[in-house]
C-alpha cells in the first residue's frame, strides 16, 4: 500500500495542566480523497489541524504527511514542509491585512519555491495563476490591488480560498470555509476547490458545522466519535 496524505497513529495531545483533549487512534486520508470532517466548538479541532500543519506536536503517537513524521523535524523544518505541501483556508482568514489581493494570494509562491514551480508551470507565471484563481471564485479586477482589509467579508474568504490552492499543494485543509459566503459565492468556492484537487490529484480536509455539505465529499466523520478522549465518561 502506497503512503498516505495524512496518517496518524494512536495521537494523544493534552495542554499542560490539562486531561487530554485528544486521543486518536487513526485517522487516513489518501492523495486524492475528500474528507468531511464535523468539528464542532470544543471538540479539539483546532488543536488537531495544529498537528497536522505541525504547529503543534503530540504528546504521543505520530502525524505523517506524505509518509514523512512531523515530529522527527525540527520547527524550521515543519514550517517549509508545510508551506511546500498544505494549503490552508483559515476560519479568520489569516490575510495579510496591508497586502493587496493579488499578493496575498501570491504569498505562498514566495516562501515555497516548490509551489511557486508549479505555478509557473501550469500558468507561465505566479500573477496569471493568481488572476485564474480570482477570477474563477468571482472576484474582479478591479478589487486585485485593493488592500486586503478594504474587502467584505465573504470577499476576503475567496481570497484566503485563492491563496490557499496556489501551487497545487499536495494536501488542502478548510476550516469552516463557506461560513461567510452567500449560496451563489459558496457554489462557485466548492466547485473551484473540487476542481482544483482533482487537477492536482490533492487530498482535502473539510472541516464544517454544515451537514448539509457531507454527501459531496467521499468520506464524513465525527471528529467527537473519533476521538476516543471525547467519549470517555466524565470521572
Amino acid at each position: 500500500m502506497t503512503a498516505a496524505l495524512i496518517e496518524l497513529q494512536e495521537v494523544g495531545f493534552a495542554w499542560p495542566g490539562q486531561p487530554e483533549l485528544l486521543d486518536l487512534p487513526s485517522l487516513r486520508l489518501d492523495r486524492g480523497q475528500s474528507l468531511f470532517l464535523k468539528g464542532p466548538s470544543g471538540s479539539g479541532k483546532t488543536t488537531l489541524l495544529g498537528l497536522l500543519g505541525g504547529v503543534q506536536l503530540p504528546g504521543r503517537g505520530q502525524v505523517l504527511l506524505l509518509g514523512q513524521n512531523l515530529t522527527a523535524l525540527g520547527q524550521g523544518a515543519r514550517d517549509r514542509f508545510r508551506v511546500d505541501h498544505t494549503g490552508y483556508i483559515f476560519q479568520q482568514f489569516n490575510l495579510l491585512p496591508f497586502l493587496s489581493v493579488r499578493e496575498n494570494v501570491s504569498l505562498p509562491c514566495q516562501f515555497s519555491s516548490l509551489r511557486k514551480a508549479r505555478a509557473l508551470e501550469r500558468y507561465g507565471s505566479v500573477e496569471q495563476a493568481a488572476h485564474t484563481l480570482l477570477e474563477r471564485l468571482g472576484l474582479s479586477n478591479e478589487l486585485w490591488g485593493r488592500r486586503a482589509d478594504a474587502l467584505s467579508i465573504g470577499q476576503q474568504q475567496r481570497v484566503a480560498a485563492a491563496r490557499s490552492l496556489i501551487g497545487q499543494p499536495e494536501l488542502v485543509i478548510a476550516d469552516e470555509p463557506t461560513s461567510a459566503l452567500d449560496s451563489d459565492a459558496r457554489e462557485a468556492f466548492l466547485r473551484l476547490l473540487f476542481e482544483e484537487c482533482r487537477a492536482a490529484d490533492a487530498g482535502l480536509l473539510f472541516v464544517s458545522h454544515d451537514q448539509s455539505l457531507a454527501t459531496l465529499f467521499d468520506r464524513a466523520e465525527s471528529l467527537i466519535e473519533l476521538n476516543r478522549a471525547a467519549r470517555a465518561p466524565e470521572a
